[in-house]
């Protein structure tokens, strides 16, 4: 039986990226399809369902933004943005849009490539060992850790893969205050090569904050810890997985 070729949609406006994209990464072993504009990568994603999307910011016929977006209203599949733009303000915007990681162009092929494996490796293994396994609750917030199911009051959260895996990670050590480079290094699978990086964790950290905290500007669950990182406040009945 053939392997599954894990399938990737690539959206550029630029030929000359989607075309070596296309020959790199077909060479070492993924099935890939691509598009040159807004429009296309929606239709591209509604026919090729891709296990993952590098998608280009500045793109005509809806930019990278605004298919992040669209994306986001119906699926999970993880988002690798890719940016021109010098200020980093505009730079961390897809993150805020839903994507999982970015790179600025011009980049390293080869250092895509290993974003996309550590990415692709995290959604297959799915957090295969969980420290927690059951339902926690503090106060008004409710995590179910076995259905990755997690609900404030009667409201039930739409958190993406990426938000999950770092509440999960915050609260297998609640109480306890994990380094950015650390958190970077286990739920996106790198090291952080220059302090831009980190911000990855920092969008993410106040995206989850936005959905989880009443007041996120005071949040009461997940705590910054200057110059150490981030902490989930201490849990004294964690529940632990099973076999633990």
């Amino acid at each position: 039986m053939e392997n599954h070729k894990e399938k990737i949609l690539v959206v550029d406006d630029e030929s000359a990226v989607r075309r070596i994209l296309k020959t790199r990464l077909s060479m070492i072993g993924y099935n890939v399809v691509t598009a040159s504009d807004g429009i296309g990568a929606i239709e591209a994603f509604a026919e090729a369902e891709p296990d993952l999307i590098i998608l280009d910011v500045m793109m005509p016929q809806g930019d990278g933004y605004y298919v992040c977006k669209e994306i986001r209203k119906e699926s999970q599949v993880p988002i690798i943005m890719l940016t021109a733009l010098g200020d980093v303000a505009d730079r961390i915007t897809g993150l805020q849009f839903g994507a999982d990681d970015y790179l600025i162009k011009p980049f390293s092929p080869k250092e895509l490539e290993a974003r996309i494996r550590c990415i692709l490796r995290r959604v297959k293994k799915n957090s295969p060992t969980p420290v927690c396994s059951g339902v926690i609750k503090i106060g008004s917030l409710s995590i179910d850790t076995n259905k990755r199911r997690v609900s404030v009051g009667n409201r039930n959260l739409r958190l993406t893969g990426i938000e999950f895996e770092l509440l999960e990670l915050l609260l297998s050590k609640s109480g306890t205050a994990i380094s950015r480079s650390d958190i970077l290094k286990e739920i996106w699978g790198y090291d952080p090569r220059r302090h831009g990086d980190l911000r990855v964790v920092d969008v993410h950290v106040s995206r989850l904050r936005s959905k989880i905290e009443t007041d996120p500007r005071q949040p009461e669950f997940i705590i910054t810890e200057r110059g150490t990182g981030y902490l989930f406040r201490r849990i004294v009945d964690l529940p632990k997985a099973a076999g633990a």
